[in-house]
């Protein structure tokens, strides 16, 4: 099974230019909204048409712009699944799950296929209902049931979880292990949630602006991320502009600091990146070490997240120039330890020595 995309698309201000393959393997695509992830996915399924360039499923050439191939959507035989399932309300569950195999298929086997789906997603009982008569859970089952029984040649889902609660989500996620469990090919994975997207891809494509900026796997996307925008898809609070000082320095205008680093300094560096948990309180004199104010809190479960700000500078900020006020400061995850008074957490005004350590950050040069 592979899958090799080479396509662009433009839309005036915006273009879409992406290229990559995949293997037998779960690939993700993670970016904020609006960034090509889904525009990708339509374009693979047939329903949007590059400007140019190639699509490859199996062996079979799904578009070609100099050959002039561009297969319908029904000739492609892929499966796509939105965050609404997107069920046909006037048919059964049965019907639902069969609407996929092709006509050419025998009654016999038709039968037994949709059976084998409705057993494996443990529909059984529920082939006589409509998709109104169904919960969430159950239309999403119906809906990867129909998904494997059109025997298609690539999955792809198009965040399927976006619209549910955590609870909700936590358990439907089951469903998907047993869907992917059973297919043997390229599955495509759409989110824009790190967690996720770690829980199930085997690798990841960090896409911004209609371009995909790196392709790894989770780990190294976590550990090792090698842009801004994975900076921040990977989960990093403390994003901001760099520039090289030294062998291992680096000033960041934003904060007016300048930062020790254990790593050296790539001489085109342009952001680094702090993960807001590795802040820890410091001494004067540390390396590293700088007296900053408690501007914010805010709590959640088991964790207060404190914006700093450098002792000096203004602690005021208005509705104009809030997001100069938060590229200033930088974030400070503090656990609750189980017990612990609140009154013994940081609290605004709060100053305290904070020691940003050297040997955690990120340097990246894109």
């Amino acid at each position: 099974m592979s899958l090799e995309v080479d396509i662009r698309k433009s839309f005036g201000a915006y273009s879409l230019d992406v290229a990559f393959s995949a293997q037998d393997e779960t690939l993700g695509f993670l970016g904020a909204s609006g960034c090509g992830k889904s525009l990708t996915l339509r374009c693979i399924a047939g329903i949007e048409k590059p400007d140019e360039g190639r699509i490859v499923v199996n062996g079979q050439v799904f578009f070609d712009s100099e050959k002039k191939i561009n297969l319908t959507p029904q000739q492609r035989k892929t499966a796509l699944l939105f965050q609404n399932y997107m069920l046909f309300p006037n048919l059964t569950v049965e019907r639902n799950v069969g609407a996929g195999i092709g006509k050419e298929v025998a009654a016999a086997e038709r039968a037994a296929l949709v059976a084998a789906e409705l057993t494996r997603f443990g529909l059984e009982g529920l082939e006589g209902r409509y998709p109104a008569q169904l919960s969430g859970g159950q239309q999403q089952r119906v809906a990867l049931a129909r998904m494997l029984a059109a025997r298609p040649g690539i999955l792809m889902l198009d965040e399927p979880f976006s619209a549910l609660d955590s609870h909700l989500k936590g358990v439907l996620e089951q469903n998907l292990v047993s869907l992917f469990e059973a297919y043997r090919g390229t599955i495509l994975y759409v989110s824009h949630d790190i967690d996720e997207a770690l829980r199930f891809c085997d690798r990841i494509a960090v896409v911004e602006a209609g371009r995909i900026l790196e392709i790894d796997s989770g780990d190294e996307l976590v550990n090792s991320p090698q842009s801004e925008a994975a900076l921040k898809l990977s989960g990093c609070k403390n994003v901001t502009p760099a520039q090289p000082r030294g062998p291992h320095e680096v000033f960041l205008p934003r904060w007016g600091v300048t930062l020790a680093t254990e790593q050296p300094v790539p001489v085109d560096v342009k952001y680094l990146g702090v993960r807001a948990q590795y802040l820890t309180r410091g001494e004067e004199g540390q390396r590293n070490c700088f007296r900053m104010r408690v501007d914010r809190v805010s709590d959640a479960r088991f964790e207060r997240m404190c914006l700093l700000g450098f002792a000096g500078a203004l602690a005021s900020s208005s509705p104009d120039s809030e997001m100069e006020f938060l590229h200033s400061h930088v974030f400070w995850r503090v656990p609750k330890p189980v017990g612990e008074l609140p009154g013994r957490l940081p609290q605004r005004g709060d100053e305290l020595w904070i020691r940003i350590p050297a040997d955690q950050l990120f340097l990246v040069t894109r």
